[in-house]
């Protein structure tokens, strides 16, 4: 049963609650990585999860900034394939790749 998004508004901001389902088709169609699955206690692995969720961020970032992967690598300093592995949640930044990458995004806003 498909059921319609509902809307909500907090502090001014208006956010789409959607069911998981939904959720998920709309991850796969962005070609977002996913994230993990859970282990049997319902935690995500801490390192995966976090590989994902950073590549999630940065991917949906770019996107809204209307930018392609090759010139937020150059923005940022660092090398094109250094952020598809990144986005591709494969590979885990160090902090000074992380630093650069959100002065680059920022810079776009």
């Amino acid at each position: 049963m498909h059921m319609a998004p509902k809307s909500i508004t907090l502090n001014g901001i208006d956010y789409v609650v959607l069911n998981r389902t939904e959720y998920d088709a709309l991850v796969k169609a962005a070609q977002l990585p996913p994230l993990p699955d859970r282990d049997e206690e319902g935690n995500y692995p801490a390192l995966e999860y976090a590989r994902a969720s950073i590549a999630r961020d940065i991917i949906l970032q770019r996107i809204r900034l209307g930018v392609s992967q090759a010139e937020l690598a150059r923005r940022a300093g660092i090398r094109a394939k250094t952020l598809n592995r990144i986005e591709r949640g494969k590979y885990s930044p160090s902090a000074a790749t992380m630093e650069k990458l959100d002065r680059a995004l920022r810079q776009g806003q």
